[in-house]
């Protein structure tokens, strides 16, 4: 029987919000996998940190501030990872915020702050990075998504409507894509991961509701996600892991 996956060495990835949690651990699986990754997120300190890090470990990254709601980052993003590593064989769109609120007391501020980096950003990412993939005649698009993105919870109606737009924007761009050359595409929804995502709920309330919800169960930890795209990576290019949803055991909605 075969290893349940192959590595990644010779392979380029990259990683859109790699300055914490989810992304930083995922930049740190594939690296450790054998790929090359390329750092993306706002907070420049941080992913040098990050990229100090992999290197130390005998990685290779390649640092790229980006704010993906600005479409010539975002070209330059990819550019730059395709021209540093000769190739972009995984994006991983991981970039996100979740600021909850009820519709009555949101600011709408922070709806169109959710749209334009959980939806726009990662459609808009996917978008530049296809052409690529499409030249080379391979690629992995992992979308991360959310349970929000198959369910609908009171107060968090801009961050699910966000949500349940990933997920159905990359089941339409998996079709499209399906039978070009190599392309694959996955869908990964994490229920509650321990994270500083929480941390960012504008409304008190509800960011104390999240907090105890994390601390009454065995939460997910970052690494946990990592490691399940590393596995949906990892297999064979005729293999397409295409939706993982990834609760804690004791999780129940």
């Amino acid at each position: 029987m075969s290893v349940l996956t192959e590595d990644l060495d010779g392979k380029a990835a990259l990683v859109t919000g790699a300055s914490s949690g989810i992304g930083e651990a995922t930049a740190e699986a594939l690296a450790e996998a054998g790929a090359s990754v390329a750092l993306a997120a706002r907070r420049e300190d941080e992913l040098e940190q990050l990229a100090d890090r992999i290197e130390s470990e005998g990685g290779e990254t390649l640092v790229v501030p980006t704010d993906v709601t600005d479409e010539d980052e975002i070209q330059e993003m990819v550019d730059r990872t395709a021209e540093e590593f000769g190739s972009l064989d995984i994006l991983v769109n991981n970039a996100g915020v979740m600021l909850l609120e009820r519709v009555e007391d949101a600011d709408t501020d922070n709806f169109r702050q959710m749209v334009e980096v959980n939806l726009l950003g990662l459609m808009n990412v996917t978008h530049a990075a296809l052409p690529i993939m499409q030249e080379q005649g391979e690629g992995h698009v992992v979308n991360i998504s959310s349970v929000a993105g198959r369910k609908a919870y009171a107060g968090s109606s801009g961050y699910n409507a966000t949500k349940f737009g990933v997920n159905a924007f990359s089941e339409a761009f998996r079709q499209e894509v399906t039978g070009e050359n190599d392309i694959r595409v996955t869908l990964i929804e994490p229920g509650y991961v321990d994270t500083e995502l929480a941390e960012h709920i504008p409304d008190d309330e509800q960011q104390e509701q999240a907090k105890e919800a994390l601390e009454a169960m065995d939460a997910l930890e970052a690494d946990d996600i990592a490691r399940s795209i590393a596995f949906a990576v990892g297999q064979p290019s005729h293999v397409d892991v295409n939706e993982m949803l990834i609760r804690p055991t004791d999780q129940e909605l």
